[in-house]
């Protein structure tokens, strides 16, 4: 298998030349470390290569899953991968290496997957841009002056360019459909609960975090998330299995749905006009499928944005009790100032404002369910913005770096708070893809998987 011939395949392609012995897994890792090879150097896209691994996998026998053979990259953040450093994009915890599998990588591994790397990530998930100090910034397929978002950039950048047809990222208030809509990807955050996050942790960022990909194909991303769901022992949210596989629910139109367009977002930030065309675009097209349209948003009025205290509060945890672990007197003083800075606002405030953070994010998850009850899905720009500079969000200090996040990518960490999935899909504008996020009530990845598999095939963004 050659480059050009790997490069044709989504990860279903590619497990059905497998299936059929058109092809050995061997020979497949063999093309993608080829194209890590020849990408990576200029992108940094991939940070840690694990090719000796797979090719120990690939030796023992593949289990019999959905994608058997199909080569897989793991973020450098959240997820264990026994015997491989896991550093969550941190000098701080470099060298830490954990001995059993994340739950999820367990699935990763039962689907047949080869995972031989791990991807840059923005240090400790805390930024829209993939530019850590641990391992230096990653770089757009299509611009080296640009960023290809974050916190799952390294993802982004690894799919986009070719390495594989799809990466696992994260998504803790838009850092999988953010950097999907920055590369022209398909990105879907599933619903809080759909994937595991143990067997170490409950949940990450206090439930706002989830795990899934960033796939070339929907169909990619649908027969993955049915691989990989499901109920995990101990779980502090769960949600029982599809009555209908995604990937099934992707190959077949939804009926009628009741579609609510949002155009600007809450916190008032100015949309660029590429984004406002690519989502009039897609309201166009839905009207063309015989959905019916209106302008309306879920009301947020009082609720104040408190994602950020969460988040602080929860990477404060997170690193002083690794510190305490490994003897490290000033964990602080590892970690880029920025992040650092946020951490010690979030240790400064008092008890009594993180339940009343935890209270707002729970407003929120009740005000959407109540919106849900009146439509289907809720469609608006992913970004505000079409590009990301590099050094755009990671030059700036303080106040100035979250003021440009928030006027960047303002539209999705609400779906976080209320642990609804939603989606990015790629739409063609001025000579480059533009991501439309679509979101559904809690549970429903149904409804997005259908609407996406019908925009795929009216309007295809990669070609096989």
């Amino acid at each position: 298998m050659n480059a050009a011939d790997y490069a044709r395949y989504d990860a279903v392609g590619l497990a059905d030349l497998v299936a059929r012995g058109a092809v050995s897994p061997g020979e497949v890792l063999d093309a993608a470390l080829a194209a890590l090879d020849a990408h990576n150097p200029v992108l940094n896209a991939v940070v840690m290569r694990h090719e000796d691994e797979a090719r120990a996998a690939i030796a023992a026998g593949l289990p019999a899953g959905r994608f058997r053979g199909v080569p897989f990259l793991l973020k450098d953040l959240d997820l264990a991968l026994a015997g491989t450093p896991l550093t969550q994009g941190s000098e701080l915890f470099r060298g830490f290496v954990p001995d059993r599998d994340s739950t999820l990588v367990a699935r990763y591994k039962a689907a047949g997957l080869v995972i031989f790397g791990k991807t840059n990530s923005a240090e400790l998930g805390l930024s829209f841009t993939t530019e850590p100090a641990a391992y230096g910034p990653t770089r757009h397929p299509r611009d080296p002056a640009l960023s290809p978002g974050g916190s799952s950039g390294g993802a982004a950048a690894a799919v986009a360019s070719g390495m594989v047809p799809m990466a696992h990222g994260t998504d803790g208030g838009g850092s999988i459909r953010q950097p999907a809509a920055l590369t022209g990807l398909f990105g879907l955050k599933p619903s809080r609960g759909r994937t595991p996050a143990g067997p170490e942790a409950s949940e990450v960022f206090f439930g706002l975090s989830v795990s899934h990909a960033l796939t070339r194909s929907v169909r990619d991303s649908a027969a993955l998330l049915d691989a990989t769901c499901g109920h995990e022992p101990g779980a502090l949210h769960w949600l029982p299995d599809p009555a209908v596989p995604f990937e099934r629910c992707a190959e077949r139109d939804p009926p009628p749905l009741r579609i609510a367009v949002q155009r600007r977002p809450f916190n008032g930030a100015p949309v660029d006009p590429l984004c406002l065309s690519a989502l009039d675009e897609a309201a166009r097209l839905c009207e063309s499928f015989g959905h019916r349209l209106e302008e309306d948003a879920p009301d947020l009025a009082g609720i104040a944005a408190h994602a950020g205290l969460l988040s602080g509060a929860f990477t404060a945890e997170r690193i002083l009790g690794f510190a305490a672990m490994r003897g490290i007197a000033d964990p602080l003083a590892l970690i880029e100032p920025a992040h650092a800075d946020h951490v010690r606002a979030a240790m400064a405030r008092p008890a009594q404002d993180v339940v009343a953070a935890l209270a707002a994010v729970r407003t929120v998850e009740r005000r959407y369910a109540r919106f849900f009850e009146r439509h289907d899905i809720l469609m608006s720009p992913v970004c505000a913005t079409p590009v990301l500079p590099l050094g755009w969000l990671s030059g700036p200090d303080g106040e100035e770096r979250s003021r440009r996040a928030a006027a960047h990518a303002p539209f999705t960490a609400p779906c976080n708070a209320a642990g609804i999935p939603a989606m990015s899909v790629p739409f063609a504008q001025g000579g480059r893809l533009v991501g439309v996020q679509f979101a559904a009530a809690l549970g429903r990845e149904d409804l997005l998987f259908g609407l996406a598999g019908a925009i795929e095939r009216a309007r295809p963004w990669w070609a096989p």
